[in-house]
């Protein structure tokens, strides 16, 4: 297999990313430097929970807490925005935290907050097998949270003995066409090679977005990526093939795995 350290092992591809504005903006330099020309196409944006409520009345008690788990950046700057909005200075002297993702544990040192665990794997089972390695039977924890998250993180903590308490932080909503227009006209001028979706609700709102009734025959042509496999089976589920699917759960592993996935297909063929 190729060295992904090669000069532009991307060169000539077009990969689509479909993440938040501000999320896509960061990742497209990863694959800009392996020279792949990265069309943006936002599917998703960040927007305020519909009640605050919850989240404030936990917050304000966040003394009470043995661990707070941040499962994204989003969760963080969330957070910190809201914390600063009412006034609050969350104490973590007296709070374990747990930070899933080198982007989320980044974003929490860039706030001030210490990181005291990260998971091996960034995923609900990977957090649990983490959490494992302590005695946190009766531990109170906290989750500020999406308002679309799964429950699985917060019914296998529950399972091994842990006490939850989940917040929405953030909500999710999808762009309008005429939002992004721009983005749409910019991708019907090119044939991309890869489209990578980095949760279900990327890969729903694309399809909404372009109005795909049969999305498998659209993406016939081209190969998906998928962070994570809660992604790929919604993916699977619209029976559209996922070629991609890096180890690890961020975007320098999607890079590496893209880079091996084109560099293996190279050699097959000679």
């Amino acid at each position: 297999m190729l060295n992904i350290n090669s000069e532009q092992p991307l060169k000539n591809k077009i990969i689509v990313l479909t993440r938040s504005p501000e999320q896509a903006r960061q990742s497209s330099a990863i694959f800009e430097k392996l020279g792949a020309k990265v069309l943006l196409f936002p599917t998703i944006k960040i927007i305020p929970p519909k009640s605050w409520e919850e989240f404030d009345k936990s917050v304000k008690r966040l003394r009470e807490f043995d661990y707070i788990i941040f499962t994204s950046p989003n969760a963080v700057k969330m957070f910190c925005r809201r914390c600063q909005e009412i006034s609050v200075e969350a104490d973590f002297h007296l709070i374990k935290v747990v930070a899933v993702g080198k982007k989320t544990e980044s974003l929490c040192g860039e706030n001030n907050i210490p990181v005291h665990i990260t998971p091996y794997k960034f995923t609900s089972k990977g957090i649990i097998k983490k959490l494992k390695e302590i005695d946190f039977g009766g531990k109170r924890f906290f989750i500020p949270k999406s308002a679309i998250a799964r429950n699985e993180l917060k019914l296998g903590i529950e399972k091994v003995g842990g006490i939850v308490h989940a917040a929405d932080v953030y909500d999710v909503a999808i762009f309008e066409k005429e939002e992004i227009k721009e983005n749409i006209e910019e991708l019907s001028k090119h044939k991309p090679d890869v489209y990578i979706f980095t949760s279900p609700s990327t890969f729903e709102n694309f399809s909404k977005i372009l109005g795909l009734t049969k999305p498998a025959e659209y993406f016939l042509d081209s190969h998906i990526a998928a962070i994570g496999p809660t992604t790929k089976s919604a993916i699977e589920k619209r029976d559209v093939v996922v070629d991609i699917m890096p180890e690890e759960y961020s975007m320098d592993a999607m890079a590496k795995s893209l880079v091996n996935f084109y560099q293996t297909k190279l050699l097959k063929k000679k």
